[in-house]
């Protein structure tokens, strides 16, 4: 798709990029993301994305905007309370962006619609508040062999990675599924919730930001020499240290998504019994 004049004019400073070129912002603008999310994680990712020209944003969320959000969840504001998100995040994005095409999908994403919601966009971030949910949509990009950037962040700390185990790495091993690093949900009640413990709203912006770093990158196919995505590592942030470290994890040949146990995972993202 051909670029206006106002938009090379818009993205100018972005296109000067050599990681980036006229070629890396028609694929931005050509491509199709979806956000789970428009809370404290999807905010600041959905601002950056439609900033930087991604042609159709897709957003899910049956949520409407609080009053305890808006500290955070800065794509809505106090005039937008007791608003569907999804309705109030559209209108945001046109303000910063016109030429953002917005879809908007007001359901709770799940095991039985995830795969649905999931197949008709080129790449997928996660910045849900709960297991199920993520274990739902990493499962779901598996099937649909969708790139994935999921976030999660807790009182003082977040953890960013991007999940491709559909393909192999460079070493023609296997990547890891979400499935590798967090193997089983922890039990019920042992990880608060925001509205539980808190939450510091800079935080989220820092990690919301990153996951719309690593959405470029995978659209625009890298930058250049010495690129380095968070394939197969997870990015780890004490903001009481202020320090950011980084894990490397692998495949797991026991994973039931692309292990030994394969297919021993249902549509529906529920383990089977094994043999």
């Amino acid at each position: 798709m051909k670029l206006s004049s106002e938009e090379i004019e818009r993205y100018s400073r972005q296109i000067i990029l050599r990681g980036v070129g006229g070629p890396g912002q028609n694929r931005l603008n050509a491509a199709r993301v979806l956000a789970i999310g428009a809370g404290g994680l999807g905010s600041p990712a959905l601002q950056y994305l439609a900033g930087a020209g991604v042609g159709t944003l897709g957003i899910v969320d049956d949520d409407r905007v609080a009053l305890s959000n808006l500290h955070r969840q800065l794509l809505h504001s106090t005039v937008d309370v007791d608003r569907l998100k999804v309705d109030s995040a559209a209108d945001a994005v046109a303000r910063i962006n016109p030429h953002v095409r917005v879809e908007k999908i007001a359901r709770r994403i799940d095991e039985a619609n995830a795969r649905e919601i999931v197949a008709g966009f080129d790449l997928v971030l996660d910045g849900s508040d709960n297991f199920a949910t993520r274990y739902a949509v990493s499962d779901a990009c598996y099937f649909e062999r969708k790139p994935l950037v999921t976030a999660a962040i807790g009182e003082f700390d977040g953890t960013l990675t991007t999940l491709k185990p559909y393909a192999s790495g460079a070493d023609g091993a296997p990547n890891p599924s979400y499935r590798c690093l967090f193997p089983e949900a922890p039990p019920p009640g042992t990880v608060p919730t925001c509205a539980e413990a808190g939450v510091l709203g800079a935080l989220a912006g820092v990690l919301g930001s990153l996951m719309a770093l690593e959405a470029i990158r995978e659209i625009v196919g890298g930058f250049g020499d010495g690129d380095e995505g968070l394939v197969g590592r997870l990015l780890m942030i004490d903001a009481r240290a202020m320090r950011f470290e980084t894990l490397r994890y692998g495949w797991d040949e026991e994973n039931p998504l692309s292990g030994r146990r394969v297919g021993k995972v249902n549509l529906d993202g529920q383990d089977d019994k094994l043999d």
